[in-house]
């Protein structure tokens, strides 16, 4: 087995099948897939054995608790078989050709032990709503700073790699970026951003100011923790950016925060690209 790829799900009944149908779309077939249930209380398990009764490649595993994203994600690494580990949300989906392009740079640079991509961002409809990639392969992660351009779903590894690195489990909302200050304060992250965008990032209207807060104070914390000289700057733009979620939330403004991460622009030609990979993807 080449690549496991893991799904850790909780009540995605509406978008869980169309994920497990991105990933069953690959080019690269030599995988299996590994959907774990946190406990979820709609039919998003019933979803996940229906796909498992017809492809031996993908296997359920449900305990009926939840016990929240990095505990599950430790259990794909415990459970994977394969010898790379993909990430993938259940609300998510993939460019048929992310396996190979992730696992093609992998193969042929192994002085590398993880690998990210850019992203398409999408809504509940799956509509395009921007893009957000390096515009070329950024490697440089020797110091700590406050924001990556890694997109944790994204993320293909070497599972040698994760065997060093497990998820803190008390940081259920930075757990990525925890992650990746104390593989850098080890000298243990070489991961490359590649400039493709192969992951279909479904976030418009999941942004919520107490989200965010904890979010924002939780990667301040860790950056205080890994960081040998914090900078000032950096602590007083984490503070600012918490009491702002507040008042872009107050006027009704608080979703305007999708639209700046994509500020990049998209192309006409890129929308028609990436529309008829997800309507592939969706309707097959």
């Amino acid at each position: 087995m080449k690549v496991s790829v893991g799904i850790p799900f909780y009540n995605a009944e509406l978008f869980l099948a169309d994920a497990i149908k991105s990933v069953i779309q690959q080019s690269f077939q030599d995988w299996e897939l590994i959907l774990v249930n946190d406990g979820s209380t709609d039919q998003s398990l019933s979803i996940a054995k229906e796909f498992a009764k017809k492809d031996h490649r993908i296997r359920v595993i449900s305990d009926g608790l939840n016990k929240k994203l990095p505990y599950r994600l430790n259990q794909i690494i415990k459970e994977s078989k394969g010898e790379y580990i993909a990430r993938m949300d259940a609300d998510d989906l993939i460019h048929p050709d992310r396996l190979k392009i992730q696992l093609e740079f992998l193969e042929s640079n192994k002085t590398f032990d993880l690998v990210s991509t850019g992203v398409v961002s999408i809504n509940d409809n799956n509509q395009i709503k921007g893009i957000r990639k390096v515009d070329e392969i950024y490697s440089e992660f020797s110091e700590i700073k406050r924001h990556y351009p890694i997109v944790h779903a994204s993320i293909l590894a070497r599972k040698t790699w994760y065997s060093r690195n497990n998820y803190n489990t008390k940081m259920p909302r930075s757990q990525d970026y925890e992650l990746w200050c104390r593989a850098i304060s080890k000298n243990d992250l070489k991961l490359a951003v590649l400039p493709e965008a192969l992951y279909y990032y479904r976030e418009e209207g999941l942004v919520t100011a107490e989200k965010l807060k904890r979010s924002y104070k939780d990667g301040l914390n860790v950056y205080k923790k890994y960081c040998k000289s914090p900078k000032l700057k950096i602590l007083i733009s984490s503070r600012v950016k918490f009491y702002a979620v507040d008042l872009l939330n107050y006027v009704g403004l608080l979703q305007k925060i999708i639209k700046f991460r994509n500020k990049e622009p998209i192309s006409l030609d890129a929308i028609k690209y990436h529309e008829a990979i997800i309507n592939n993807i969706v309707n097959k």
